[in-house]
């Protein structure tokens, strides 16, 4: 319950900030069993159930806004939706990147992440609903939409963040670093990354809305 993990005298402002809106979600996460507990297993199943249980709540919340404010649904799912389920492993990828001495584990968070999402996330409730449907005799089809451009698009731009890492990796001036590195080159790729995501986020939601035709 203390700010910085009782290291009071280090504490920043971001620090006290962070501890007040987060603290009922620490007071919830408390209740994960110690790592010494069987090995550590018993640990890695309730923090999976529990990160299951937030992203649950921050995506059925994110959904219900989405539809408050007459969103379209795919508008909602790549603007809400994502961010709120996404939350988590951006305090993840960020707690890596500055606890571990490489950027493997920060960087591996975020391909590991998208991975599950697509493969597990999609692959799953496909599964269960074809099964179903094969049982009641009837067909399973979820049309595409505008999803295709969306793909396309994200691809594009991972694409390129991709190449920014190797850029970053084999030149001097980004301090041979996939991250930090000197202050000037470190904000423009942050910026640069961002933007990426404006580009992915803007061009989707005007194919969503009929304003640009493929």
């Amino acid at each position: 319950m203390s700010v910085n993990g009782g290291d009071v005298e280090n504490a920043t402002t971001l620090d006290y900030v962070m501890h007040f809106f987060t603290f009922a979600w620490k007071v919830i996460f408390a209740f994960v069993p110690p790592c010494t507990w069987l090995g550590g297993w018993l640990t890695f199943v309730v923090a999976l159930m529990m990160i299951g249980l937030v992203t649950t709540i921050v995506g059925d919340l994110a959904t219900i806004f989405g539809c408050l404010i007459g969103l379209e649904p795919e508008a909602t799912a790549i603007l809400f939706v994502a961010l709120g389920t996404s939350l988590p492993d951006l305090f993840a990828s960020k707690t890596a990147a500055v606890n571990e001495k490489y950027a493997d584990a920060s960087v591996g968070n975020v391909t590991g992440s998208n991975s599950v999402n697509v493969f597990l996330g999609l692959g799953t409730p496909w599964v269960i609903a074809t099964i179903y449907h094969e049982v009641q005799g009837t067909t399973f089809k979820v049309n595409a939409g505008t999803l295709s451009i969306s793909v396309v698009t994200y691809s594009v731009c991972a694409i390129l963040c991709f190449i920014l890492l190797l850029v970053r990796r084999y030149t001097k001036l980004f301090g041979r670093a996939e991250l930090g590195g000197p202050s000037v080159t470190k904000y423009v790729s942050g910026c640069f990354l961002i933007f990426l995501w404006f580009v992915y986020v803007l061009i989707s939601c005007l194919v969503i809305y009929d304003i640009l035709k493929f």
